[in-house]
């Protein structure tokens, strides 16, 4: 983990978060589970939502809960998965609410690296995972570090979209400045719970409304 390279612009903006000790105490949990586990994501991937997507050019957040815990499916960005791999059944159940939300075709690959390159944040709470054990890395310092993000990104910034997907992510709605940001909420896109709200929130449209309105480029959510 200490090998991985955060972008400039975050390690400008969160750098003193790597030199406090509960961050030392995760960096050395982190490192011995790779070196006795199969962990997902990658290692070189670990922090790759924020190669992707640069402080200054954030203008949306998606927060998810876990990396996905099935092999080469974790990528460094939630509910995204490399090309070739199965559409995981949340990412599915995004598809097809773009596609009724927005009128058009349901994309078809899962790899949501043009959502980062355009300014969505796609942050997962915890940034590493046990093989075929969600939750496995959560409570070790995680979701510290992600809180600390996200607040700062509430802090330092203004008219941020943060969509915010079932509970737990809804739980972080706490740290973020309500007055200054565009929030909005919903099920999570599971299986479990889509039909309990996620569909027909039309999300993807409110957010390119709401960025239209304050001049900012519109997220294409198609363009993959």
């Amino acid at each position: 983990m200490a090998q991985v390279k955060i972008h400039p612009s975050w390690e400008k903006i969160i750098g003193e978060e790597f030199k406090k000790e509960y961050f030392e105490k995760l960096t050395q949990f982190v490192k011995k589970e790779y070196l006795s586990k199969i962990i997902y994501p990658e290692g070189k991937n670990i922090f790759r939502a924020f190669e992707l997507c640069q402080f200054e050019d954030v203008k949306v957040v998606i927060i998810g809960q876990d990396p996905y815990h099935g092999p080469k499916q974790a990528n460094g960005l939630c509910f995204s998965v490399n090309d070739g791999i199965t559409l995981p059944p949340s990412l599915q159940n995004i598809y097809k609410e773009i596609s009724s939300d927005l009128g058009v075709e349901r994309p078809t690959k899962g790899n949501l690296d043009n959502w980062a390159r355009q300014g969505a944040l796609l942050l997962n709470a915890t940034l590493t995972v046990r093989a075929n054990t969600p939750g496995s890395h959560q409570h070790q310092g995680w979701e510290d570090f992600t809180d600390a993000v996200i607040k700062t990104i509430s802090d330092k910034k203004e008219n941020i979209v943060f969509l915010l997907w079932g509970k737990y992510a809804q739980n972080k709605g706490t740290i973020i400045d309500s007055k200054k940001h565009h929030i909005l909420t919903s099920a999570h896109p599971s299986p479990f719970s889509a039909h309990s709200g996620f569909f027909g929130s039309k999300h993807f449209s409110k957010t390119n409304k709401y960025l239209k309105s304050i001049g900012k480029k519109e997220i294409d959510w198609i363009k993959l």
